[in-house]
């Protein structure tokens, strides 16, 4: 590197991301919020925690095996796993002390009481043994732990650990005992006493009836343990002809996967820690702290014996005027272009856009992306409606879906069966673009676009934060056709790398979308340098993103380049960023993090052009993975009152001083409610009634 060229400094991707799962965690302390809300919280940021381990720690710990080394060197991998751990027991602490010293101070003043490490009382106890002896006791079987002889210890499921003691014997006595989840509920409802709600974990259940589970031993220890594996799916051959196969055998053995994680009871004494560690072969570097209760992600189960008054009333998604005053949403489309905005706004317009083309004589093709669909999923059915009505519909079925591939295979042979067209996953490329076209007869490009930030799922649709955009524009339609021409020819010659090619050429431009592999980076890093020029020229220049990652180096240092040369850049970034902001040094670069009732999911971005501004709505985030080996698209939007109304969604949320922080140097979270002189602004709440305003006028006057 010359002495000219400048280095960055990055936040690493796992350090960032856990930065962000720790401010899920705060929601759990937000006592303005319902407790059965925050318990939610809890409980996600459990099983998020769950699947970092599962991924990405496992991730890493398989390159070390495997010596399998591209962006990191070992020393590098393990100096991040060390500290990962250092943070997540951090976190751990945290974690329990928001539940032991706020969630349940709360369910308590609420009349709900959770056992916490003590006998039944009194009045429970005979329930408690009773329960345990009919319901509890048919399903446990205890396994002694001797030496070379190992069980099998499944991961994401609940274990209790026992050393006990012979009545005539010194020699400690280990057994491990599984607690059967799937055959009873985790949290026991007990008799309510004096107006309270009593429940208690299926793992104190077992605890208290140990002595007569074990009734010729002493019991010295019971402590719960857990282990989380590696359930990421690696194809080292990517084999068109056999790929649906090969990934059906990996999921089905997904549940033996290599060890990422053991946590423990804190109160486990070192002796006992050391011994079972031994017996498995668990090494120190796997060890993570938990406290006397895990997986609880289990929590989002608990009872909750008042309803809606303890709960987070999600509003009813709002009616969109200008679709409703039309007999069909496809009429209202061929007047102007339409944007969706989920979960404010009904899903439902969708699945009636979709049924309006299924029975539409007019329409002679669908095609449409699977990447992740609700099960049973009402845009299934409704596209082998569309074929059973003589419609021609190929759908693109993203089969390495993570933690989605049985029910992509399962809706995929659904579809084939209705005489469906399918094209399967790409070798060494994941379809993450949410695109469909509804194509019309005997006219190119003639007929209707549907892109999205959000899949094609009435599920997430509830809870998720999308933007979908309808169009008849012609040149987004044929771009459309283009990418599902793509990815035909890619799948009939297995090469991917070819098409690169080709897409060089006339024959494979894009008029409008940014796609990735082939125009969206350069695109992008075109737009940046533009707005570096025209600071430089005196002129204003601005960009604002958002999207749930950012971590491709090449495009964060053309971000810092352009920072440092004047150009004002907000970065609304949920999850994982690699940018390291610096207010100090460079107050041009800010980084705003939402965490709220929705997911945040959109991704928008905005450049000004010197007041000719542009914005785009996009499925990508700016990550490797989704640059390089993904295919994702970028739409520009061109109704002048759409872009408006995207550019205030953006200051809306870049406003929120409720529930958004700034993300300091240090990756912390600062919360910007206490940097705020200004009102109290909670930008999914200030969203809902912009949108209400906006989109439920009276009808237009129509010529």
């Amino acid at each position: 590197m010359s002495g000219s060229e400048k280095t960055f400094e990055y936040f690493k991707r796992d350090l960032s991301w856990l930065s962000f799962n720790y401010r899920v965690l705060l929601e759990a302390e937000d006592t303005s919020l319902p407790i059965y809300e925050r318990i939610r919280f809890i409980s996600i940021y459990s099983s998020n925690l769950e699947e970092f381990y599962e991924i990405r720690v496992a991730e890493r710990r398989a390159a070390l095996h495997r010596k399998l080394f591209t962006d990191e060197s070992a020393e590098e991998i393990e100096t991040t796993l060390e500290e990962i751990a250092h943070e997540v027991n951090r976190q751990q602490k945290e974690f329990y002390r928001i539940f032991n010293e706020s969630i349940l101070p709360e369910l308590r003043r609420q009349k709900i009481y959770l056992y916490q490490d003590e006998k039944p009382k009194p009045f429970h106890k005979d329930f408690v043994n009773s329960y345990f002896n009919e319901e509890v006791f048919p399903f446990l079987s205890p396994v002694t732990i001797l030496p070379g002889l190992r069980t099998f210890i499944r991961d994401q499921r609940l274990y209790l650990v026992i050393r006990m003691y012979g009545k005539t014997t010194k020699e400690p006595f280990y057994v491990l005992m599984k607690i059967p989840y799937a055959k009873v509920p985790r949290f026991i409802p007990l008799p309510v006493h004096d107006g309270v709600f009593y429940y208690m974990f299926i793992d104190d259940v077992i605890r208290a009836n140990l002595p007569n589970l074990f009734p010729d031993y002493e019991i010295d220890g019971c402590f719960s343990i857990k282990i989380s594996r590696d359930a990421d799916i690696y194809m080292e051959e990517e084999n068109p002809a056999t790929m649906l196969q090969t990934i059906r055998t990996k999921v089905e053995k997904r549940k033996n996967g290599a060890m990422s994680r053991f946590m423990y009871d804190r109160a486990m004494p070192d002796d006992f820690l050391t011994f079972f560690c031994k017996a498995f072969d668990i090494e120190t570097e796997d060890l993570v702290v938990g406290g006397r209760y895990m997986n609880l992600q289990d929590l989002s189960k608990l009872p909750n014996p008042f309803g809606a008054s303890l709960t987070q009333s999600f509003p009813a998604p709002m009616r969109i005027a200008c679709l409703d005053r039309k007999a069909t949403v496809s009429q209202s489309v061929e007047e102007r272009d339409v944007l969706l905005f989920f979960p404010y706004q009904s899903f439902d317009y969708l699945l009636r856009f979709m049924k309006e083309a299924a029975s539409d004589p007019d329409v002679d093709a669908i095609k449409i992306t699977q990447y992740r669909v609700a099960e049973n999923s009402a845009v299934i059915d409704t596209l082998i409606d569309a074929a059973q009505n003589g419609k021609q519909v190929t759908v693109f079925v993203e089969l390495k879906a993570r933690f989605d591939e049985k029910n992509n295979m399962y809706s995929a042979e659904r579809m084939e069966q209705a005489g469906i067209k399918i094209i399967y996953s790409l070798p060494k490329l994941k379809v993450h673009a949410k695109v469909a076209v509804i194509l019309r007869k005997n006219s190119e490009n003639s007929g209707f676009a549907y892109l999205s930030s959000g899949n094609f799922n009435e599920k997430t649709a509830k809870s998720y934060s999308d933007i979908a955009l309808l169009t008849k524009q012609p040149d987004i339609i044929a771009d459309i056709n283009r990418i599902f021409d793509v990815l035909e020819q890619a799948k009939a010659d297995s090469s991917f790398r070819r098409l690169l090619e080709e897409a060089k050429t006339e024959k494979l431009q894009f008029r409008h979308l940014l796609v990735s592999r082939l125009n969206m980076v350069d695109s992008v890093i075109a737009k940046i340098e533009r707005e570096i020029t025209n600071v430089k020229n005196g002129d204003r220049g601005s960009i604002i993103l958002k999207m749930n990652g950012l971590h491709y180096k090449k495009i964060i240092d053309k971000l810092y380049e352009a920072s440092e040369a004047g150009v004002e850049i907000d970065l609304i970034v949920r999850g994982a960023c690699g940018l390291k902001p610096n207010l100090r040094k460079n107050p041009h670069l800010r980084i705003t993090r939402i965490v709220d009732m929705y997911l945040e999911h959109a991704r928008v971005w905005y450049f000004y052009n010197n007041g000719e501004e542009e914005v785009y709505l996009a499925s990508a985030d700016w990550m490797t993975r989704n640059l390089n080996r993904r295919i994702e698209t970028a739409c520009p939007v061109f109704e002048p009152s759409l872009k408006k109304k995207l550019i205030d969604f953006l200051h809306i949320q870049l406003h929120d001083n409720v529930k958004a922080c700034f993300i300091d140097e240090h990756l912390r979270n600062i919360f910007k409610c206490n940097l705020s002189d200004q009102p109290p602004l909670r930008a999914q709440e200030a969203i809902r009634e912009y949108l209400r305003k906006t989109d439920t006028e009276p009808a237009l006057t129509e010529i």
